[in-house]
């Protein structure tokens, strides 16, 4: 009998994905537009146009912005779309909402540019554990992304998975 051990996941043909491997670098920020309200509620279109004017877009060069007002204001729409034309020479997303909504929209994107070609008949196991904050949607939408070719579909580590699909023969 011999003594050496072997490493059985290794030489599998498992196909781990791992979203924080496409976790994409900038700065996640909250813009929030209360502070430029009159007394954190009402939105007077004049003040508003000059902050805008005179606020300094470019310290979001290469950043993901989530615009929101934290205070009950009723905030018309062209108010955020007036943020995203300033904002979107220099941000590389912006949304309006939190930042769980952020990497969402994110993940998104990033997920419906993925490659499912190479992961054709193969056994998956999408990774659970991540140091990132991967929102629990981005799961949910990479295993509609990989299903329809995956061999099968597992969660978690190599070394301790929960099956959740299995291709019909």
């Amino acid at each position: 009998m011999s003594n050496n051990i072997i490493n059985k996941v290794a030489n599998s043909n498992l196909t781990t994905i791992d979203l924080e491997d496409f976790y994409p670098k900038g700065n996640r920020i909250v813009f929030d537009i209360k502070g430029w309200l009159y007394e954190e509620l009402i939105l007077r279109e004049k003040d508003f146009r000059e902050s805008v004017k005179n606020h300094d877009w470019s310290q979001y060069q290469d950043s993901y912005v989530a615009l929101t007002c934290s205070s009950d204001a009723i905030i018309p729409s062209w108010a955020y779309l007036l943020l995203t034309v300033e904002l979107t020479p220099f941000a590389k997303q912006v949304v309006v909402g939190d930042l769980p909504l952020l990497e969402t929209v994110i993940y998104q994107d990033i997920i419906n540019q993925i490659d499912i070609s190479d992961y054709q008949d193969k056994p998956i196991i999408i990774k659970g554990c991540a140091n990132k904050p991967i929102p629990s949607s981005a799961y949910t939408l990479l295993i509609q992304k990989v299903k329809p070719v995956a061999k099968s579909v597992m969660f978690g580590e190599a070394c301790s998975t929960v099956p959740l699909y299995k291709k019909k023969k």
